[in-house]
């Protein structure tokens, strides 16, 4: 396995554990610091793997960060009915 794959294991169960751990800000500052670290993660994976892989380890985050997701769609949304 790749650097860039092991790293994006490393970060899947980081979220994962991060998720199991309770807190009273409901996970937010966790999903910063996660969305901040798989950004790169992606371009590094797309680098080493190309698009295909990048978008199903993309899919895979986007599963685990599911409420910011739902939020930057709302968000987008918005700015498009405006």
């Amino acid at each position: 396995m790749t650097l860039s794959l092991t790293l994006a294991c490393l970060w899947a169960i980081a979220a994962n554990v991060i998720a199991m751990v309770p807190s009273r800000r409901n996970h937010w500052p966790a999903a910063y610091a996660l969305t901040a670290l798989g950004i790169p993660l992606l371009g590094y994976i797309t680098l080493q793997h190309g698009p295909w892989i990048a978008l199903l380890c993309l899919a895979a985050g986007a599963s685990i960060l599911r409420w910011p997701v739902w939020y930057a769609i709302r968000w987008l949304r918005a700015r498009v009915a405006r």
